[in-house]
């Protein structure tokens, strides 16, 4: 029988993890208006989020919902500053539970892992097959709008396996129906990340024990299985397939397939942001194409004293520290010494 945790609440509401809550939620955003606000009165503001939980009366704000387009279109919803100091007193309470039963090879929103690491995994998986067998294949499956589809009475039936804590889970309820209907969770939410996670923790449990899939691996909603033999890929696209849709009524969509990675008779597993063969590994044409277009930008608004040097520096350096774990050098210097940086003269 799955083990059950208690008294979890008081972890939650206690003022020096709200303190700590509101410390990490502040992180990188110091001078917003909204939290310099909040941190105007900031032991009373805590005090007043610890009394509405204690009591049971907290209710989550407001969404302002707005859209991204990089890498692709996405409706993020952002809470006010507060239910975000919430959001991150309860991950901090909950998430070590889950933390410790999460694959190795489940890589997205967790710390010591990440995207990088992802990749480095991935490759490690194909160089072995074709070591030892020749050839590479590998199923590649994306839910079909993921988030948006995550179900909420199987998320909490879900949460409920591990917390037994009353107040903990309303206060999860609370959070997970708060932007109304019964499917779906807001991008944006700290929260989120962990349901999505805990969500497809299932399918790793399902791919890893079941189907006993020795190479597989999995970056929030993409995942990924390295195999020699194609038709036994066949067969396990068909169980995953009948697993999600049962068991936690989700679906692929179009872009999940099966198919060879090599050179000449193949393509490479195009996954976390790069090309990956097992000899090499080249940055995804859209991360090149998409840091052109910033860099013309950035040129732009440089010309036009309208960005600061420091933000040049960060974007950049961003993208560097993401194509260099990539064979990626003459395209980097490429790019860089196509661009030049100037003042629009007065």
């Amino acid at each position: 029988m799955a083990k059950t945790y208690k008294n979890i609440y008081p972890r939650i509401y206690d003022f020096s993890a709200l303190h700590a809550a509101f410390r990490r939620a502040r992180k990188g955003h110091r001078t917003c208006r909204e939290i310099m606000r909040f941190e105007q009165n900031l032991e009373g503001n805590l005090i007043q989020i610890q009394n509405e939980l204690i009591w049971g009366t907290y209710r989550t704000g407001e969404y302002r919902y707005f859209e991204i387009h990089e890498p692709k279109k996405r409706l993020v919803a952002a809470l006010p500053f507060r239910d975000r100091v919430v959001q991150h007193a309860l991950v901090a309470a909950i998430e070590p539970i889950w933390e410790k039963r999460f694959i190795s090879d489940s890589y997205a929103c967790r710390v010591g892992r990440g995207m990088h690491s992802g990749a480095n995994q991935a490759q490690r998986f194909l160089r072995q097959v074709k070591r030892k067998h020749g050839k590479v294949y590998v199923f590649k499956a994306d839910v079909a709008k993921y988030f948006a589809n995550i179900d909420h009475s199987v998320l909490e039936g879900l949460l409920k396996k591990h917390i037994a804590c009353r107040k903990t889970l309303a206060l999860v309820s609370e959070i997970i129906t708060s932007s109304g209907g019964k499917v779906g969770i807001p991008i944006g939410n700290l929260t989120s990340q962990l349901f999505a996670n805990i969500y497809l923790h299932e399918l790793d449990l399902f791919i890893k024990n079941i189907l006993r899939e020795p190479r597989y691996i999995r970056y929030m909603d993409d995942t990924v299985i390295v195999h020699h033999n194609k038709r036994h890929l066949k067969e396990v696209r068909i169980q995953t397939e009948s697993f999600l849709e049962d068991t936690l009524k989700l679906k692929t969509n179009s872009k999940s397939q099966i198919y060879p990675v090599a050179m000449f008779c193949g393509r490479p597993l195009d996954f976390l942001g790069y090309r990956i063969w097992p000899t090499h590994r080249l940055l995804r044409k859209s991360s090149v194409n998409r840091m052109r277009r910033a860099l013309k930008t950035m040129v732009n608004q440089y010309a036009k004293n309208s960005i600061s040097t420091d933000k040049i520096k960060r974007r950049i350096a961003s993208w560097l520290g993401h194509a260099k774990h990539a064979d990626s050098f003459n395209i980097r210097t490429k790019l860089l010494k196509q661009t030049i940086f100037r003042r629009t003269s007065l």
